[in-house]
């Protein structure tokens, strides 16, 4: 077990507060400026890939089902597991509540590189409640930087007509911006040392 904070009078912790408190601040600013970057990255153009859902075959222009923007998460994948990655899987049920995407002409996704049948029914054994699709048998995984066997990533793409174009990509500690859990843990004055 990691030792407490020091136990210190009012005044003292809210001057150390306010002290951490510009730090924070000043961070929000860094990441506003960096998701303005973002937003101004160049984008590439994607050949068109074929992926397979809960209907057949796909294709990538269709997922975006009428919107301009699309985030796809790629989820780590074993064949014929019973049980698949514990990070993938814990980061995904996060995301029960996407209509609000909708306002922004947006979607968001699963993709994984394991049979469909196996990906649906594993969305539906740990309640997933986004539509699953399989990359399996296409090159899409790994010219995503999610090749079999090799990790989970997060991608954007934006749609015009059928054309496609990839506009960001993270994988690793870079996905965890887009989750709550370790936004609360790092709150705690535990922090991550002392999980279950």
């Amino acid at each position: 077990m990691t030792a407490k904070p020091p136990v210190v009078d009012q005044d003292t912790w809210r001057t150390a507060l306010e002290d951490l408190r510009r730090r924070e601040k000043a961070a929000t600013r860094e990441l506003d400026a960096i998701a303005a970057q973002r937003r101004r990255l160049p984008m590439v153009e994607l050949p068109e890939y074929v992926l397979t859902g809960a209907d057949g075959p796909v294709r990538l222009a269709d997922v975006f089902a009428g919107k301009s923007q699309l985030i796809t998460y790629h989820h780590m994948w074993n064949d014929g597991a019973q049980w698949q990655c514990g990070g993938c899987t814990g980061f995904t049920s996060q995301f029960t509540r996407l209509e609000f995407l909708q306002n922004y002409d947006a979607r968001f996704v699963i993709v994984t590189n394991g049979p469909i049948e196996e990906a649906l029914a594993y969305r539906d054994r740990v309640g997933n409640t986004m539509q699953w699709y399989s990359a399996a048998g296409t090159d899409f995984g790994a010219d995503m930087d999610a090749a079999p066997g090799e990790g989970f990533a997060v991608n954007v793409f934006m749609r015009d007509g059928d054309k496609v174009y990839r506009t960001w990509h993270t994988n690793g500690r870079g996905t965890e911006q887009l989750s709550h859990s370790f936004a609360l843990i790092d709150l705690l004055p535990w922090g991550r040392c002392c999980g279950g």
